[in-house]
């Protein structure tokens, strides 16, 4: 079986736009709203004291990027993350972010 790193470009270039979107903190914010359940665009924006249109325009960049995916019930239109990768990524990195800051020490010191 062919490693899988270093990456290629068509993998890595991908992976950095996935980066760039989530590196907005309003669209980081939004995409944690609805990481563990699904969302209308109006409990999103008010949990956030955001407009409705602005999560919309925000919603519309993530859905094209396959970060969150939309669901129909009836008239309103529910936001969840994409899958388990994008919320396992999410809670992860939300994890690491709230481990104290140790000194880096390579083995060999």
């Amino acid at each position: 079986m062919a490693s899988t790193f270093p990456p290629s470009d068509d993998r890595v270039v991908p992976l950095a736009d996935l980066f760039r979107l989530l590196g907005d903190p309003t669209r980081l914010r939004i995409v944690l709203a609805c990481a563990d359940e699904k969302r209308a665009v109006g409990a999103i924006a008010e949990s956030l004291g955001l407009s409705a249109s602005l999560v919309s325009h925000h919603l519309r960049l993530l859905r094209a990027a396959r970060i969150v995916r939309a669901e129909r019930q009836g008239k309103q239109v529910f936001y969840l993350a994409a899958d388990r990768h994008i919320s396992g990524m999410l809670a992860e990195m939300l994890e690491h972010v709230a481990e104290p800051q140790t000194d880096f020490r390579p083995d060999n010191e």
